[in-house]
């Protein structure tokens, strides 16, 4: 049974959330103990399957297998890391989860929801408590990738048509699953943006 707290991040292609993460991190860890980490990745095997479906090279791959490898990757990242952190009563904060694999397969790719519910079932009984959509409109965020220095994957290079899709998926979870998905504004600046999320995470906490 689930003990710790479980927060994720979601949102499109440069909308932010690792800054955002890294610079929320750095204040909570003076009240708790507190585990990040990533997906698709996290552990050394979900890692090198993260390789595999954003390596550019790979435009080939179907939407089933893309859909599959994700899930893949999650149950490896939640039997190596997740659980046994959460059953330490720790914090633990991922940057995407199973919400990205809903908008991204199951809405973007055309799948629909309940399939790739259906292949990530074990990731049911280990549902975020919080998860903070940073909504950032596809044209901020890709205009943020092409300013950054680093490697473009797979992703990255989709169309503009398919970045606002994944926009959209978002919006529609979060309209889906009030309860669970809070919307922030990423348009602010990282310092305003941090405090909000920090002050909704703090009473959870405490």
């Amino acid at each position: 049974m689930k003990k710790g707290l479980f927060i994720t991040f979601e949102g499109g292609e440069g909308s932010g959330k690792t800054t955002i993460i890294n610079r929320l991190v750095e204040l909570l860890s003076k009240d708790v103990e507190v585990v990040t980490s990533r997906e698709p990745g996290g552990v050394r095997i979900a890692e090198e399957i993260r390789n595999i479906i954003l390596d550019p090279n790979n435009t080939e791959m179907c939407s089933e297998t893309e859909a599959l490898l994700f899930a893949a990757s999650r149950m490896q990242h939640l039997k190596e890391k997740v659980i046994p952190a959460l059953l330490d009563n720790k914090l633990f904060i991922c940057d995407r989860y199973l919400d990205s694999s809903l908008v991204y397969q199951g809405y973007c790719r055309g799948l629909g929801f309940d399939k790739v519910l259906s292949c990530n079932s074990f990731a049911l009984d280990y549902l975020p408590d919080l998860t903070f959509f940073i909504d950032v409109t596809p044209e901020v965020g890709l205009k943020r990738l092409k300013d950054r220095s680093g490697k473009i994957d797979r992703l990255d290079k989709e169309t503009i048509s398919f970045h606002q899709k994944v926009y959209d998926g978002y919006v529609l979870l979060a309209k889906k699953y009030p309860e669970r998905i809070v919307r922030v504004d990423g348009n602010r600046n990282v310092e305003e943006i941090v405090k909000d999320i920090y002050n909704k995470v703090m009473p959870l906490i405490k």
